[in-house]
C-alpha cells in the first residue's frame, strides 16, 4: 500500500475516532505494516474567542424580513426594512388594449392595482399586534452588482422619489378584514395588502389613474421596457421601499412579494375578469435595512466571560487560532485532525420573547469576512466550513479545520519568506470568525450553492471570552 493511500486513509478514520473522542494513539499500528507504521500523535492546545461588532451586513438577500421588536436580552429595538424590484417572465402578457374594458383619458385603464406581501415564519405569535407601514417609490433601481449593506440609507442616498408614489398602511399579521373561512382554509397564507388605486404621477410629469393603468399604457406604448426584469426596472418601476413607521412586537420573514395589475377584457361572449401579477423574488435585486441599537450592542460585545453570535447585523465571535504553537516541532509532520467544539450557554430568562439559537454558522478567516459574501462564496472545507447547531449537546463542533490550519501557516510561512514584519502588518492572519448564516442547496445534492448572513432574528451565548480558552484538539501523523 503506497504510502499517501495509508495516510488518506488513517485520516478519515482519525476523524471517526476523534468525533467519537476515542484514543487515537495507536491508530498507525493497528492499520498499518511494520515498513509502512506511522507515528500517531494527539494533544490539546488552547484558543482565545472574543466577540466582535458586525455594524452592518451584505444585505442582498434570498429572503426579506419586515417589522419591529424589543430585544428582551438587550431592551433595545430591532427593526428590519426591505426594498424590492420584479421579475418579469419572458411570456409576460396584457390583454389587447382595445379589448380592455375599462378606460381612463381615452386609453385602456386598470380596474385596481395592490402590493400583496406574503408572510411566513413570525418572530412569535403576536398576530393581532397593531403596526403601521410606508410604502415608497424608488427614484431610480438598485443596481446589480453593487454592494448595499444594512445599514444603506436609502434617503441620504437619493434612491427614494419622496414626490411619487407613496401609501401608509395600518395592518397585524393575522389580517382579521379577511372573512375568517377564508383565513382557516388549509391554501390561506397570511398577508399584507396594499392598495395603489390612487391618482399616479409618472416622473414624466403624466397623470393616471392609479399605478396599474400606469403599467399598462407603458405595455402599450414601449414594449420592450418588458423584455426583461432589468429594462422593466429602469423605464418602468424601478422598485419600493418597505418602511416601518410605528407598532412593536410584529417581525416576519416575506416569502413572496407581488405587484398585481387587475382589469376586465370583452371575450366573445361575456366580460372576463385578467390580472398581470409580477413578483418580487430572488431573480431581482433585493436588499434588507437593519436597525439595531449599537449601544446595546457594544455593551455585550465588552462582555468579556462569554463570546455572542446575534442577528440581523449583529455580533460575531471573532476565534485566535494558536496555529504557530500547533505547527512547532511538526513541520515535517501530517495535520490529519483539528476538532474544536463551542458550547452554547442557556439562557437563565424564560422569557418566550428571547430570540432564537443561530440553526448554522460559518467559519472563515477574519480577513475575508466581507470579501467572502461579497464574492458569493461557499463552504470549500479548506478555508470555509458551516457547522449546525446541535440541541442534543447544545454545540457547535468543526469536526476537522486541519486544511485551514495548514493554509493559513503556509500563507505565513511564503510572506514571511520576503517580508520578516508581515505579521505585524497582519494582525489578523490567525484569527477566524464564527458568523450566523444561512444557505441554499441544489435539488441534487445537501452541499451549500450559496450562502447569506442570517438576517433573521437570532442570538446566543458561546462559552469563551478573556478569562475562557477554548480547547482545540489536534492528531498528528507521521512514517517512522
Amino acid at each position: 500500500m503506497k504510502k499517501r493511500s495509508i495516510l488518506a486513509f488513517v485520516t478519515v478514520v482519525a476523524m471517526a475516532f476523534s468525533a467519537c473522542d476515542d484514543d487515537t494513539l495507536t491508530i498507525g499500528s493497528s492499520l498499518t505494516s511494520e515498513n509502512d507504521k506511522l507515528d500517531i500523535a494527539a494533544t490539546t492546545f488552547k484558543a482565545h474567542t472574543q466577540t466582535i461588532i458586525a455594524d452592518s451586513v451584505l444585505s442582498l438577500s434570498n429572503n426579506c424580513y419586515f417589522g419591529r421588536v424589543r430585544d428582551p436580552e438587550t431592551g433595545s429595538d430591532v427593526t428590519s426594512e426591505f426594498t424590492t424590484q420584479f421579475h418579469l417572465l419572458e411570456n409576460t402578457f396584457i390583454s389587447p388594449e382595445n379589448d380592455i374594458i375599462g378606460r381612463y383619458d381615452g386609453h385602456a385603464a386598470a380596474d385596481s392595482c395592490d402590493l400583496v406581501l406574503y408572510l411566513s415564519s413570525p418572530f412569535r405569535n403576536d398576530s393581532l399586534t397593531a403596526m403601521k407601514m410606508s410604502v415608497w417609490e424608488l427614484a431610480s433601481p438598485m443596481q446589480e452588482g453593487q454592494r448595499y449593506y444594512s445599514n444603506y440609507n436609502l434617503f441620504s442616498h437619493g434612491m427614494v422619489r419622496t414626490d411619487g408614489l407613496h401609501k401608509t398602511k395600518m395592518f397585524s399579521y393575522k389580517d382579521m378584514t379577511v372573512n375568517s373561512t377564508v383565513r382557516n382554509t388549509s391554501t390561506y397564507q397570511e398577508n399584507i395588502r396594499i392598495t395603489l388605486n390612487q391618482p399616479y404621477t409618472a416622473p414624466d410629469g403624466k397623470v393616471y389613474n392609479n399605478y396599474g393603468t400606469y403599467i399598462m399604457q407603458q405595455y402599450y406604448n414601449h414594449r420592450e421596457y418588458f423584455n426583461n426584469s432589468y429594462t422593466f426596472a429602469h423605464n418602468v418601476c424601478p422598485g419600493f421601499f418597505f418602511q416601518v413607521t410605528d407598532g412593536l412586537g410584529f417581525h416576519a420573514m416575506v416569502s413572496n412579494i407581488g405587484l398585481r395589475t387587475y382589469y376586465r377584457v370583452q371575450g366573445d361572449t361575456a366580460v372576463q375578469k385578467a390580472q398581470l401579477t409580477l413578483a418580487g423574488t430572488r431573480e431581482v435585486v433585493q436588499t434588507t435595512h437593519v436597525t439595531n441599537n449599537m449601544d446595546a450592542i457594544r455593551q455585550l460585545a465588552a462582555q468579556d466571560d462569554c463570546t455572542y453570535l446575534k442577528s440581523p447585523a449583529g455580533l460575531f465571535t471573532e476565534v485566535t487560532l494558536p496555529i504557530d504553537d500547533m505547527k512547532m516541532n511538526h513541520q515535517n509532520d501530517t495535520l490529519i485532525g483539528t476538532k474544536i467544539v463551542f458550547q452554547r450557554l442557556n439562557y437563565e430568562s424564560n422569557d418566550n420573547r428571547m430570540f432564537s439559537t443561530p440553526a448554522t454558522i460559518l467559519m472563515i478567516p477574519r480577513d475575508s469576512l466581507y470579501s467572502y459574501f461579497e464574492n458569493s462564496n461557499v463552504p470549500d472545507s479548506k478555508t470555509s466550513y458551516i457547522a449546525a447547531y446541535s440541541s442534543t449537546n447544545n454545540t457547535y463542533t468543526f469536526s476537522n479545520i486541519s486544511n485551514l490550519v495548514t493554509e493559513l501557516y503556509m500563507m505565513k510561512e511564503r510572506a514571511m519568506a520576503t517580508d520578516p514584519s508581515w505579521t505585524a502588518k497582519h494582525p489578523n492572519w490567525n484569527r477566524v470568525v464564527l458568523v450566523p448564516i444561512t444557505y441554499s442547496t441544489s435539488t441534487t445534492s445537501s452541499a451549500p450553492t450559496s450562502v447569506e448572513h442570517n438576517m433573521g432574528l437570532t442570538s446566543t451565548r458561546l462559552i469563551g471570552g478573556k478569562n475562557t480558552p477554548i480547547d482545540i484538539y489536534v492528531t498528528y501523523a507521521k512514517f517512522k
